[in-house]
């Protein structure tokens, strides 16, 4: 149960059954994109690319120890907004994940729900900080491309990056859907952060318990460890 007396499955059909369009985090939600490719790899792979322009220092030890590229990515876009070297750096982190994309592991049930979703008349968005162009990558080798109309990944503003709903945002105007009338499929704190700024009911993806605790204590209440409830419940809706 729920703080509110309402069960997680009580829940869950009430976002799907009220979803006329679903925005989707991509890394998580769709696919483990790093799966073959780990990205404290690629992390350390940026750190060093910054110290052979001289620039190790620019980062704090915390960041040059990080797995996560995003986070190499904020400090040098916190120091350097605006940057050719912000911009080298942005190319270089799209051109890993495109590298990524074939070893990329789908997330169980996420192919047959988004195909689900879609042949129901439910539109689907991509909500990601990845580079769009990894995603279109991603779902080009899964035939999914055409359930996907819309894809909005990063920008060359990396304020604009989750937790801010810009690329919600952008979902929304594209759809011509209403925040309440929307879903958010997130497995990070900033996803949930994002479609809480926008008003948009949010759906999480954890698929271990470090992932769920860390939705949980951004304030998540609807969240699964599997698409699997997701899935039959899109298919038993009317």
């Amino acid at each position: 149960m729920n703080s509110d007396g309402t069960s997680d499955a009580t829940q869950l059909r009430e976002l799907i059954g009220r979803a006329r369009v679903v925005l989707w985090d991509f890394d998580g939600p769709v696919c483990r994109l790093f799966a073959g490719h780990t990205a404290r790899r690629v992390a350390g792979e940026l750190v060093e690319w910054l110290a052979e322009q001289g620039l190790r220092g620019l980062l704090e030890d915390e960041e040059r120890e990080t797995a996560d590229p995003h986070i190499v990515l904020r400090a040098v876009d916190r120091r350097h907004p605006g940057s050719d070297l912000l911009a080298e750096l942005e190319e270089l982190l799209t051109r890993h994940e495109l590298r990524a994309v074939p070893s990329a592991m789908p997330t169980a049930y996420a192919d047959p729900l988004i195909r689900t979703w879609s042949a129901v008349g439910v539109q689907l968005a991509v909500t990601t900080n990845n580079s769009a162009r990894g995603v279109r990558a991603y779902l080009d080798g899964r035939g999914l491309t055409a359930c996907f109309p819309h894809i909005y990944g990063r920008t060359a503003d990396l304020s604009l990056l989750k937790p801010h709903p810009h690329c919600l945002h952008r979902a929304l105007n594209a759809t011509g859907a209403a925040p309440e009338d929307a879903l958010m499929i997130g497995d990070t704190a900033t996803d949930f952060q994002a479609a809480r700024t926008a008003g948009v009911p949010f759906l999480g993806y954890a698929r271990n318990v470090r992932k769920e605790k860390l939705l949980r204590e951004a304030g998540a209440t609807t969240i699964v460890s599997t698409l699997k409830p997701v899935l039959d419940a899109v298919r038993r809706r009317d």
